[in-house]
C-alpha cells in the first residue's frame, strides 16, 4: 500500500497528527420546530393512495394548525365542526367536512368547492371557520384523488366524473330536512370555480347564487405550456395518462403574494404539489376552454373576486364572465396587486376585506327571495 504509506509519512514529517475529515453540515430543515421522527415520515411518505394521506395528516395535523398564518389565529365561539367518510355511488370513499353554527340560527348554506392544489382541512378550514361565524352552515369534501378522499393522488381521469360525485354530495346535503327549506349557495375557489359553474350548468334553477374567487375560467397563458407542448402532451395522454409530465412552474410561488404565507403551504402535508398528471392537465385544459365558451349560459346570481396581479387564472376571463353572464344580479371584486390566492396568501387586511366581501354578499343574497336569472 505505497500510496497509504506515503501519505502517513507526509504527516509525520510535518509533525501534525492526522485529522479526520469534517462532517458534513446537517441538511436543513423543513418545518423548524417539528420533531425531527415526525419530519422524516413525512417526507418520506408515498401519498399516492389515501391511506398513507390519511396517516400523515393524522399525524401532523397539530403541527398544522400551530402555524402562524391569520386563518388559523383567529378565533371564533360556537362553531360546530364533523368530518365524515362515505362511499358515493361510484364506490369511492369521499372525506366531508362541516362547519356550523351551533347556538343560533344557520341563515343558509354554503357548499364549498376547493382548489387543484388544496383540501378542505387546511386553509380552507380557516375560511370556513369564518363563514360559519357569520351564522352559515359550510359544506366541503375532498374531491375522489385530492386530500382524505380516496384515489389516485392528483388523477382525474375525467372532469365530468368529477363534477358529478361533487354534485352528487351536494344533493344529499340539500335534500336534508334539516337544511331543505334554506337557500344554498356554491363557492368555488380557482379550480374549484370550474367546478361549480360546471354543477350550475347541470342544474342551472337548483342555486341561489355562487361565490367565485379566481375561478378558473382560463389558465392564465403564464402557466399553460406552448401549443407544440401541448400537442405532445395530448397524444402522450392517451398513452401515459397517469405520468406526472407536464411543466409547470412553481404555483406556490406564483399564487403566494407574501413569502412568509407561502412557505406556510408547504404545512399542507397531503395537498397535491407535484407535476400534473397527464391526464389531469388536458382534463382541466379542456374544461376552462368549455367553460370560456359558456360564460353567458350562466344565470344565478353571482359575486366574483379576483386579484389583478394574479399569475395562475386569468382576471380578463372573470371581467368576461361579469360581462357575458346573463344574470342581471352580478357583482365584480378585483382587488389591486392581489396574487391569485387572495384568500391565503396576501396580507392578514386583505385577506379578511375579501373574507368580509364574501359574507356581505352573502347576507344580501339570503336574506331575500332570489329570481333565478
Amino acid at each position: 500500500m505505497p500510496h497509504v504509506n506515503a501519505k502517513v509519512s507526509a504527516v509525520a514529517a510535518t509533525g501534525m497528527s492526522a485529522v479526520p475529515a469534517a462532517a458534513a453540515p446537517p441538511s436543513p430543515r423543513r418545518w423548524e420546530g417539528v420533531d425531527p421522527a415526525l419530519e422524516r415520515m413525512v417526507l418520506r411518505a408515498c401519498l399516492d393512495q389515501a391511506p398513507e394521506r390519511r396517516r400523515v395528516r393524522e399525524a401532523f395535523k397539530d403541527v398544522q394548525l400551530s402555524i402562524d398564518h391569520c386563518l388559523f389565529k383567529a378565533q371564533y365561539s360556537d362553531i360546530g365542526t364533523k368530518e365524515s367518510y362515505e362511499r358515493n355511488s361510484r364506490g369511492v370513499e369521499i372525506f366531508s367536512k362541516c362547519w356550523f353554527p351551533e347556538n343560533h340560527r344557520m341563515k343558509a348554506i354554503v357548499c364549498l368547492c376547493h382548489g387543484y392544489g388544496d383540501t378542505c382541512t387546511f386553509f380552507l378550514d380557516g375560511i370556513a371557520r369564518k363563514i360559519a361565524s357569520a351564522g352559515y352552515g359550510v359544506f366541503a369534501l375532498d374531491y375522489p384523488g385530492f386530500g382524505l378522499s380516496e384515489g389516485l393522488h392528483g388523477y382525474i381521469p375525467s372532469f365530468d366524473t368529477l363534477v358529478d360525485d361533487v354534485a352528487e354530495h351536494f344533493a344529499k346535503i340539500k335534500g336534508n330536512p334539516e337544511y331543505r327549506d334554506l337557500p344554498s349557495f356554491l363557492f368555488g375557489q380557482s379550480m374549484g370555480g370550474a367546478v361549480a359553474l360546471k354543477i350550475h350548468f347541470k342544474q342551472p334553477k337548483d342555486w341561489n347564487g355562487a361565490i367565485l374567487v379566481a375561478p378558473m375560467c382560463k389558465i392564465s397563458d403564464d402557466v399553460v405550456p406552448a401549443w407544440p407542448v401541448q400537442q405532445v402532451l395530448i397524444f402522450m395522454a392517451k398513452l401515459l395518462p397517469k405520468e406526472k409530465l407536464v411543466p409547470q412552474k412553481d404555483l406556490a410561488e406564483l399564487a403566494f403574494r407574501e413569502k412568509e404565507k407561502q412557505e406556510q403551504c408547504s404545512y399542507n402535508v397531503i395537498a397535491y404539489k407535484d407535476k400534473p398528471r397527464l391526464r389531469t392537465a388536458l382534463e382541466m385544459l379542456r374544461t376552462t376552454q368549455e367553460i370560456e365558451s359558456r360564460l353567458q349560459e350562466v344565470s344565478l346570481p353571482i359575486i366574483i373576486l379576483h386579484g389583478e396581479a394574479d399569475l395562475v387564472t386569468d382576471p380578463g376571463v372573470s371581467k368576461d364572465l361579469y360581462e357575458k353572464a346573463k344574470t342581471s344580479d352580478k357583482t365584480l371584486r378585483l382587488y389591486k396587486d392581489g396574487y391569485h390566492a387572495i384568500l391565503e396568501g396576501e396580507p392578514d387586511e386583505g385577506i379578511f376585506k375579501v373574507l368580509d366581501d364574501i359574507i356581505s354578499w352573502l347576507d344580501q343574497h339570503s336574506a331575500k327571495e332570489i329570481p333565478s336569472s
